[in-house]
């Protein structure tokens, strides 16, 4: 079949706007938190993660942990099952980095909420994916099929975006990519039934709907496999990013998380135990893409 070669590719330019939109906020989280002492200048003995359950959590406790340990610190995982807690946790102090989100979907969150939170560095990521459900091949999409997709706005615009590359969709041509909305679907000739869920649900959907579209680290947390999905993404955008308090961006713990998921022996694990996963631009093993996207939003960090 024919791919619809429609926003193959985000635009850098694009990209720059959109990424460029991460101003801190200065009003809602606490000034202090019994997770952070990066403001009365003690040593910091502790540091609390935060991921969705998974390929983050795994990654923590199977390599940054040991390593952070080595330096002498305490690492404590708190996982969650859901794109909101995290967030709310690390601005109230529960965390002191959480690790789940694309950039997108960060600057939307902390917008809305009035977060004082920040990106940090990227990790590796396992790329949205549509996968088989009671229908088995791309082939097999007929008039009426069903989809379901995450309910999330960012994650959605992914997967509107992914239909229209499809050719199952077709998306309005002034249409921002990471914005797009049910509002922006021009035409829909395959009449294609579009079922929003929380993204944890998607893997258990596909028993429900003919095809599902499915975050990496949920495909992989529920045992499936990267190479089962019918269609990746090939967008860098959504290589997904740490985030911490915007008062700890320059702690010296930060800098040593920072160290220790750049370093030799994590990005060797990574490319053994997470082969097929887009990694982060810093890594400069990525297209052009992935680096424009680091450079828009470090740029943006700076503002």
């Amino acid at each position: 079949m024919r791919i619809n070669p429609f926003f193959k590719t985000l635009s850098a330019a694009a990209l720059a706007i959109v990424l460029a939109a991460c101003g801190g906020q200065k009003d809602s989280a606490p000034a202090a938190s019994a997770a952070s002492s990066s403001d009365n200048g003690t040593e910091k003995k502790e540091i609390v993660f935060g991921t969705t359950v998974g390929d983050f959590g795994d990654m923590v406790k199977d390599q940054i942990q040991p390593a952070l340990e080595k330096k002498g610190y305490k690492v404590k995982l708190i996982e969650f099952t859901d794109y909101v807690r995290p967030n709310l946790a690390l601005a109230e102090g529960e965390l002191d980095i959480n690790i789940f989100q694309h950039k997108p979907y960060l600057d939307d969150f902390k917008k809305e909420h009035k977060l004082d939170i920040v990106e940090a560095f990227q990790v590796p990521t396992a790329p949205l994916g549509l996968y088989p459900g009671k229908l088995k091949s791309l082939d097999e999409v007929k008039d009426g099929v069903s989809v379901s997709a995450p309910n999330d706005p960012s994650n959605f615009a992914r997967a509107l975006v992914m239909l229209n590359e499809l050719g199952w969709i077709k998306l309005k041509a002034d249409v921002d990519p990471l914005t797009a909305s049910k509002a922006d679907i021009a035409e829909n000739p395959k009449n294609i039934q579009i079922v929003e869920l929380e993204a944890a649900q998607l893997p258990r959907s596909r028993a429900d709907v003919d095809f599902a579209i499915v975050n990496g680290n949920y495909a992989m947390s529920s045992g499936m496999k990267l190479t089962e999905a019918l269609f990746q993404e090939p967008s860098f955008a959504y290589v997904n990013w740490s985030a911490v308090r915007t008062a700890d961006k320059d702690s010296q713990w930060l800098k040593d998380v920072t160290e220790a998921y750049n370093s030799d022996e994590f990005k060797a694990y990574s490319q053994k135990r997470f082969a097929g996963y887009k990694y982060p631009a810093a890594w400069g093993e990525n297209a052009a893409a992935g680096a424009q996207a680091e450079a828009a939003s470090t740029a943006s960090a700076t503002k």
